[in-house]
């Protein structure tokens, strides 16, 4: 039996013409280093070497894809992401064009992939007004639960960006200090309450000057696409740790992100309205008179060792990214290219929506029965894995790209 063409789809495969996701892949046996890596566009259970196929075609956009990471891509600015993605669309769906581009696909499961881009500056926000709310009735019962500031401003903090990892890296279970409630002083060791945090990152492309606020209409000229993340958190240690300034040990070990940045192009059928907000904003971060709506329906699943365990809706945050972004540059903080910022943890009204075992599992105190017995927080060997699509054109899905990672003992004991 003939080998089937990568061109030839299943019908609604969420990785289709309408997605075309980019990531840095290498071939079998190629050797360690950026020389060896390249610009990957994915249809199906394929990866297009979009240098290749560029050069192949005679592409203008050839040297742009020719390059071991997206970054000179995200610098080029909407309008070249236009084109080259409009490039790339004709190039897997015009006959004469397929025939030329064929040999240039690569089977999904015979590729390393690699981190898509190298990260400039992170910073994670706490969006969800469902995951702030429950945090606050765990950490402060006799308090309200959100703090004034909540729905005046996106809260968020600058993390690490050096550990930002790519799906499928080992994440060591980190060290740190701990104090528990009734204890007059800290001890040291490894968390015992490892934790996840299901969100969504915005990766930036075409950077910002010092001193400028990047408005709200102006999100889709600085932002390339969105990825999944995975914020692995320290519970036992966050809280000894982030007052007064906030988190630090308990979140820089580990970010994992997809292989694959989705274009916000692709995402067009997904716009919906954010939550009504009963708090009126300032002028800066108010959207209510943008042409496009700035929220994403996003459907996550979060799986645990193969189980899912939550699916936490995207449409539902409260805070949108553009206004993540406004709030993050409007003290003239510029972007960089390759910047990324996570949404904060998405949850849902619902149990199975929350995006997080500390809420999943109310701190430990409501256990998750699953077929291999009652789990809490992450022991080492567990994996965890975040999936997503949102609504396309015609009906059909759009995948975003799965983000993994695996709990590895932690390197420094009591």
């Amino acid at each position: 039996m003939p080998e089937q063409s990568p061109l030839d789809l299943p019908e609604g495969d969420p990785f289709g013409p309408h997605n075309l996701p980019y990531g840095v892949f290498s071939l079998p046996g190629s050797p360690s280093g950026d020389d060896h890596r390249r610009v990957g566009v994915r249809l199906g259970s394929h990866v297009l070497d979009a240098g290749a196929a560029a050069h192949a075609l005679g592409s203008p956009y050839a040297s742009l894809l020719a390059q071991p990471t997206l970054n000179p891509l995200l610098a080029s600015g909407p309008q070249t992401w236009s084109d080259v993605r409009r490039a790339l669309t004709a190039w897997v769906t015009v006959p004469s064009h397929q025939e030329e581009v064929r040999p240039f696909f690569h089977a999904l499961a015979d590729v390393t992939l690699h981190l898509p881009y190298d990260v400039a500056d992170y910073v994670d926000f706490y969006a969800s007004e469902h995951h702030a709310t429950n945090l606050g009735r765990l950490f402060r019962p006799d308090s309200e639960p959100l703090l004034p500031n909540w729905k005046h401003l996106p809260v968020g903090y600058h993390g690490r960006a050096g550990t930002v990892v790519v799906s499928g890296t080992d994440v060591v279970r980190p060290c740190g200090q701990r104090k528990a409630p009734s204890a007059t002083e800290p001890t040291f060791g490894a968390s015992a309450k490892l934790d996840i945090e299901a969100e969504v990152g915005f990766v930036v492309g075409a950077p910002s000057g010092l001193g400028s606020a990047v408005p709200l209409s102006s999100f889709r000229d600085h932002v390339f696409g969105l990825s999944l993340l995975n914020d692995w958190s320290a519970r036992d240690i966050q809280p000894w740790e982030y007052v007064p300034l906030g988190p630090f040990v308990a979140k820089s070990f580990a970010t994992s992100v997809s292989a694959w940045v989705t274009p916000l192009e692709a995402l067009d059928h997904a716009r919906v309205t954010p939550p009504a907000r009963d708090v009126a904003v300032l002028p800066y971060l108010d959207d209510s008179a943008e042409d496009e709506p700035g929220g994403y329906d996003l459907r996550i699943s979060v799986s645990l060792n193969g189980e899912v365990i939550s699916e936490p809706p995207f449409a539902g945050m409260y805070w949108t990214g553009a206004q993540m972004l406004t709030h993050m540059t409007v003290g003239g903080a510029s972007l960089r290219t390759g910047d990324l910022y996570g949404s904060g943890t998405v949850s849902g009204t619902e149990t199975d929506q929350r995006g997080s075992l500390i809420e999943l599992t109310w701190n430990g105190t409501e256990p998750l029965e699953l077929p291999t017995g009652k789990r809490t927080f992450l022991e080492d060997g567990d994996e965890i894995t975040l999936t997503a699509w949102a609504p396309g054109p015609d009906g059909v899905r759009v995948g975003l790209g799965e983000v993994s990672g695996r709990i590895a003992p932690a390197r420094t004991t009591d």
